[in-house]
């Protein structure tokens, strides 16, 4: 089934899919956003990231990794565990903010094995086929059907002949006899215990309608399946979370 495409914003209201948005939300949510997002999720971001690394097949030593939309490195932990034969991770997130606090705070003792870079994951000039694995978590809801398939293009791009992806993001589970329950709790619990005890602020209640419009990874699937990339669809907690991964045809 076809993504919905979001109606366009009135004049008065943001376009939440514009760079320049998305930078300065998660610019406004570095500093909470590691806890915030794992306790107000009860721990399953974490079983997710883990999730979505596991659907990477075993890789020999020297192998390069690409991090799109990193925030606070949530996913390197996960990746070194699990390959530990590792030459390098680059890591790309459009806020500045994300990349202080995952580099100068969080993963100072791994510096020397990671690269974090401020860029937009859709207009990056990386070297292409640099990555052996290719990751994201949690980026995909801030793009439009349109944005998705632009960074399908970067990640075919990006990826060496026979790389491997994998991309997981937050979805709304459709199907889900719980669906009103989790919907309820995403548009209206959360964003008043965010206004309670994030000094009334506002950003994470963004998490509402990034996830609605959004739906699940099945347009990017589409994408990439039309950039000649294998895909494979994975649902996480009846849906609530969904991915997608594959290679790049040798």
């Amino acid at each position: 089934m076809p993504a919905p495409t979001p109606e366009p914003a009135p004049a008065s209201v943001p376009d939440i899919y514009d760079p320049a948005f998305v930078a300065g939300l998660f610019d406004r949510c570095a500093a909470n956003y590691r806890w915030w997002s794992a306790i107000s999720s009860f721990g399953f971001t974490r079983t997710w990231r883990r999730q979505c690394v596991a659907l990477l097949p075993p890789t020999g030593p020297g192998a390069t990794v690409i991090d799109l939309m990193a925030g606070t490195g949530e996913l390197w932990p996960h990746l070194l565990r699990r390959f530990p034969g590792l030459a390098s991770i680059t890591a790309l997130d459009i806020s500045r903010n994300m990349h202080l606090h995952a580099v100068d705070r969080l993963h100072r003792t791994r510096a020397s094995r990671i690269t974090h870079i401020e860029a937009d994951a859709l207009t990056t000039d990386l070297p292409e086929a640099r990555a052996d694995l290719l990751v994201a978590a949690f980026g995909l809801k801030t793009f439009t059907p349109a944005q998705q398939a632009t960074l399908a293009r970067q990640v075919a791009r990006l990826l060496k002949p026979g790389g491997h992806f994998a991309l997981i993001e937050a979805s709304d589970p459709h199907g889900w006899a719980l669906r009103p329950l989790y919907r309820a709790y995403i548009d209206h619990a959360l964003p008043l215990i965010e206004r309670l005890f994030l000094r009334g602020a506002q950003d994470f209640t963004m998490l509402g309608p990034y996830t609605r419009n959004f739906r699940d990874c099945t347009h990017m699937a589409e994408a990439l399946h039309n950039e000649g990339l294998t895909v494979t669809f994975h649902r996480h907690f009846f849906g609530c979370a969904t991915s997608v991964s594959g290679h790049k045809p040798a």
